[in-house]
């Protein structure tokens, strides 16, 4: 049978409508088309700019008004492109504030910074994976220069109160940076970010491709330098193909919000009670629907992972994975050791099944039983 895919914070299935958006970009030497570059003043080249220009605004269309979109090779790129090209605009500010479920994309740039003579200050979550926004305000100084925080965590869907965030950020005339990889085309951004960065993957789009978007005024250093593409802060040749599937992918994501919500909340209240005696990571009120983190204690995920072939799911974050480190996610939860490392990650989307989340659940919950079942024997 087909494998079911149930690993959608990783990375979500390319939409058709998205694959045949970019299949005249890759090109046809017979026709001698499709695969200019886009920064040529030739017409093949015009034409290919066109689609990137088309691109940017079909993916524009769900940020805030005022700012402009920045391509990048992925989020990671993009968060870093945030992180420190902003940084030497807000001298002397020197404080960097972010939150400790971070993705590593936030987290080890700013430690790098902090190597570099950048204060850091690390706010914690409670035992439902949010930011005390009390904490947040005395952390939040005038010495402040960035806050940053995610919108939807990738392990734990838990969504955080990035607008109140916003907020105390520049009412201490710091930046804010929305990494919305997660929530875009999900959940509503924050409109007063002044940066948010996005990948193309976690919305049925193609891998390589991302974007940040910055507020109009606020000032950015590059971080790759060569021919000046991308507004001068990101140099390097376009793929026309990744921009037309990105837009296409971000025009669906608009398009079936709420039908894509609606069908997310109908399959997570399907899952949940076929994980009867399961423990929920994370707040259930304040999380996107197409998340499941689920523990039960005494499991061995290694094992599960390996008895149940027919379904794709992860042990944790699939980014960290290969490390060896319990997740920093749970961890900042107050999980102990064991029950971080017994825990499993569901996420499915547009285009899961009822039927493929009952098999799903059937084929986990046999193989937990029979590992129960080996261990009191």
């Amino acid at each position: 049978m087909t494998p079911i895919y149930l690993d959608y914070q990783a990375t979500t299935p390319l939409a058709p409508e998205a694959l045949a958006a970019m299949q005249p970009w890759l090109g046809d030497l017979e026709s001698n088309t499709g695969w200019a570059n886009p920064h040529s003043a030739h017409s093949a080249g015009r034409k290919a700019a066109a689609a990137v220009e088309v691109a940017r605004d079909q993916i524009a269309a769900l940020m805030p008004s005022g700012g402009r979109l920045v391509f990048t090779s992925g989020a990671t790129e993009a968060l870093n492109l945030a992180i420190r090209g902003v940084l030497p605009a807000q001298a002397p500010r020197r404080k960097i504030v972010t939150i400790a479920t971070e993705h590593a994309a936030v987290l080890d740039t700013c430690k790098w910074l902090e190597s570099q003579g950048y204060d850091l200050h690390v706010l914690p979550v409670d035992s439902h994976g949010l930011v005390d926004l009390e904490q947040a305000a005395l952390a939040i100084d005038h010495d402040t220069a960035l806050v940053a925080a995610m919108l939807v965590n990738n392990e734990i869907g838990v969504i955080q109160p990035v607008a109140a965030l916003a907020a105390l950020a520049h009412a201490a005339g710091a930046l804010f940076l929305c990494d919305a990889v997660q929530g875009y085309g999900r959940v509503p951004l924050p409109d007063a970010a002044d940066m948010i960065a996005i990948s193309a993957h976690k919305i049925h789009g193609p891998k390589g491709i991302g974007a940040l978007w910055v507020r109009d005024g606020v000032a950015l250093e590059p971080l790759i330098h060569g021919g000046g593409q991308e507004q001068g802060r990101r140099s390097g040749t376009l793929s026309p193909a990744l921009c037309a599937g990105f837009g296409v992918a971000a025009r669906l994501a608009e398009s079936r919000a709420q039908q894509d919500a609606d069908h997310v909340a109908m399959l997570r209240d399907v899952a949940l009670p076929l994980f009867e005696g399961w423990t929920v990571n994370g707040s259930l009120d304040r999380r996107y629907a197409g998340n499941l983190n689920l523990q039960r204690d005494g499991l061995d995920v290694s094992r599960l992972l390996s008895d149940v072939r027919g379904v794709a799911f992860s042990a944790g974050s699939a980014c960290a994975s290969g490390s060896g480190r319990p997740s920093h996610v749970l961890t900042a939860l107050g999980l102990p050791t064991p029950k971080v490392r017994s825990a499993i990650r569901l996420g499915f989307g547009r285009y899961t099944t009822v039927d493929e989340i009952e098999r799903a659940a059937h084929l986990i919950s046999t193989a937990t039983s029979s590992q129960s079942g080996s261990q009191t024997g």
